[in-house]
């Protein structure tokens, strides 16, 4: 069969569905995922030699013909396979061991390539376990030895010896198979390979040069077309759609603002100012409200919610977790009750009807305003049928489809007001880069009376110390302390992480046997989470062990102790955001890393959270020590997959935003360019990209 980009990787010749079924493991399912499967390093076998010229120590390739070939086995049990090569200088001996079939697959008088590290074998000289390949007048271009051999990451049954050979084929395809999208003149004023010529050189280049020019192609286009997608769909959001014209009104806003118990920061007044003049539009809404724990998202997500209410519309506010949606519901109640308006809390569960019936701040409210709950919002039975504004928090925990579900609950024919809210810190290259379809507002600015929380790493020699410490903090303030461990169960492949049912009866019974400790994991079943915060709170267990479920949606101002286990196990922004659980209140707060690695980079980096203290700037210093996927969870978050560019890449980021908004300036909807328009939509189909 004629082979494309989207045919099922099982028809590439010498696949078939058992070695595709393989391949999924690794995200391999069609042509262009395994032309796109680029490797991750590279062997340098490039350096050809005579075998009279060998120097022990040097990794060389020799290419000769196989005089013999035979199977050793020694009387303790060894099997080694010994093959003597020739070429016109001398004689080389190569020895493998334990692969007793070789003798069937290399034969006498075979013309051969093999490349490996000449060593001393016994008392003779020797090339040890080379790779090896048998050259014949059909095949006489080398894949695994005599030059930069790619090496790919690999699963159970899927060597990168059989990946090169597929890939190899597919190149011989490549002319027929790759259209390339980028116009030439994008190609020559950056200095750009043509598409199939830079996916050949990023697999089989025949320098690093050439290597990385190829991946530099590659790269261009991910962050390019990443680019272009965003804005071209943020375009045709606002083209469009269609959504409720709020009008807002001075007297509503300075009522709601009067009625505040505290001042509202210069960042909650800006960022309040933007959703304003985007509720006022006639297309909707699509914003991101990035801002610190504690920083007062859910003040500003309040007021924009009242204004939905003042003009006649329902809102609902969406949450990832029945913790963070119940402390949602607190605040916003808190907040709306000088109004009378209605409010309703939504969360799975059998006890749905009787738990949560409607919260009526007023009796004469006609209708429930707002809905506040979980992915429980999203049931059939919740007639919710005049939405115009829909607030998501931590939207990334959230599928497409259950996006599409809540936006679909709107006025008939109008799309709802849209606000995605994180406490997540996103580098600014992030932001632009992977966000570029939402508008962004950042808090900076922390409430008036938020103290600095201090943040010491604590190496292991100090552990005990700090235990007296926090002993001492405790009898002598009505306080509390955190102490979050990474997993609920002891992990054989990390045994050095605290595992934290283990560390809570190793503290209960020993450090702190004087004191009651709660425990909190996300296997407890709600009622059992709710219980166990409400005694942490109380003060009835002074200290709460919890794995990192304490991260969103636990605001209790009597904390001021924060002790992460295995510290050196998370990212900056993680760390961050588990650090802004204390200091909520009036009293000094303090972080403890906890950390048993003691390499130098690995407390370099710890050591950064003693310094920095905000979100963007510690997630922008996680950016260019971990990368995008490690700040904030690739797949857990949804982001897209950069296979080969980085966002640390900043010139490279910058220089393919310049190129978008040059592109988008001179063809706005893409009509002199024909085939990037053709590529945009065809990605935003095979991702299935919506709103």
């Amino acid at each position: 069969m004629n082979l494309r980009l989207d045919t099922s990787i099982q028809y590439v010749p010498r696949v078939g569905p058992a070695m595709a079924k393989r391949l999924e493991k690794l995200d391999i399912q069609t042509v262009r995922d395994l032309l796109y499967y680029v490797p991750f390093r590279y062997n340098d076998f490039s350096h050809t030699v005579l075998i009279q010229r060998i120097v022990t120590g040097t990794t060389v390739t020799i290419e000769g013909n196989v005089e013999s070939i035979k199977n050793i086995f020694t009387k303790t049990g060894k099997k080694i396979q010994e093959a003597v090569i020739s070429d016109k200088t001398g004689l080389l001996t190569c020895v493998w061991f334990n692969q007793i079939f070789l003798p069937k697959v290399i034969h006498k008088n075979d013309h051969i390539s093999v490349s490996g590290t000449i060593g001393f074998f016994g008392n003779k000289l020797v090339m040890e376990s080379p790779v090896y390949e048998i050259i014949t007048d059909n095949e006489k271009e080398l894949l695994h030895t005599g030059r930069l051999v790619p090496v790919y990451s690999e699963t159970a049954g899927v060597t990168s010896k059989w990946l090169r050979g597929r890939v190899a084929f597919l190149l011989t395809l490549k002319h027929s198979l790759l259209e390339d999208p980028l116009p030439p003149p994008i190609k020559k004023d950056h200095h750009l390979m043509d598409l199939p010529d830079a996916i050949a050189a990023a697999h089989f280049p025949n320098n690093f040069s050439e290597s990385e020019q190829g991946r530099r192609r590659l790269g261009f286009d991910e962050l390019f077309f990443l680019q272009l997608t965003s804005r071209m769909r943020k375009k045709q959001w606002e083209e469009n759609e269609r959504a409720p014209v709020f009008h807002i009104k001075d007297r509503d806003i300075n009522a709601f603002i009067s009625h505040l118990p505290f001042e509202l920061t210069g960042d909650q007044n800006k960022s309040m100012k933007h959703i304003f003049s985007d509720l006022t539009r006639t297309y909707p809404m699509n914003r991101l409200l990035e801002g610190d724990v504690g920083s007062g998202k859910t003040v500003v997500a309040a007021i924009a919610m009242y204004m939905a209410h003042k003009n006649g519309h329902q809102s609902i506010l969406m949450a990832p977790t029945q913790i963070l949606a119940e402390q949602h519901f607190k605040t916003i109640q808190l907040l709306l009750k000088p109004f009378g308006i209605s409010v309703e809390l939504i969360l799975g569960g059998s006890k749905q009807k009787t738990e949560n019936k409607k919260h009526l701040l007023s009796a004469h409210c006609p209708m429930t305003s707002m809905y506040i709950g979980t992915h429980a919002l999203l049931q059939e039975n919740i007639k919710v049928d005049q939405v115009g504004l829909v607030v998501v928090d931590e939207q990334q925990r959230f599928g497409v489809s259950q996006r599409t579900i809540i936006r679909n609950k709107g006025t008939t024919g109008l799309t709802p007001h849209f606000l995605t809210m994180t406490a997540t810190p996103i580098p600014r290259t992030l932001a632009l880069t992977v966000y570029g379809n939402l508008d962004l507002s950042v808090l900076t600015d922390m409430p008036k009376g938020r103290t600095p929380i201090k943040t010491w790493v604590v190496p292991k020699e100090k552990r005990d110390s700090a235990y007296q410490w926090m002993k001492k903090e405790l009898k002598s303030h009505d306080c509390r302390a955190f102490i979050v461990c990474p997993f609920i169960e002891e992990s054989e492949s990390m045994t050095s992480i605290k595992a934290v049912k283990k560390e809570w009866e190793i503290l209960q019974s020993t450090v702190f046997a004087d004191l009651k400790l709660g425990l909190l994991h996300g296997k407890l079943k709600a009622k059992e989470k709710t219980d166990v915060l409400s005694d942490f709170k109380s003060g009835k267990t002074p200290i709460l062990v919890s794995t990192p479920v304490v991260e969103v949606g636990i605001d209790i101002p009597e904390a001021t102790m924060m002790v992460i286990e295995g510290s050196d196990r998370f990212g900056l922004s993680q760390l961050h955001q588990l650090r802004g659980r204390v200091g909520r209140g009036t009293l000094s707060s303090y972080c403890l890393l906890f950390t048993e690695n003691t390499e130098t980079k690995t407390m370099e980096r710890l050591k950064i959270m003693e310094k920095v203290k905000t979100g963007p700037e510690l997630a922008e210093y996680d950016l260019s020590l971990r990368g995008e996927g490690d700040v904030m969870g690739t797949r857990q978050h949804g982001l897209p997959v950069l296979t080969i560019a980085s966002l640390k890449d900043r010139n490279l980021v910058e220089e393919t935003q310049d190129v978008v908004i040059a592109t988008l300036v001179e063809s706005p909807d893409l009509s002199h360019y024909p085939l990037l328009k053709q590529q945009i939509e065809k990605t935003t189909e095979a991702n299935n990209i919506q709103d």
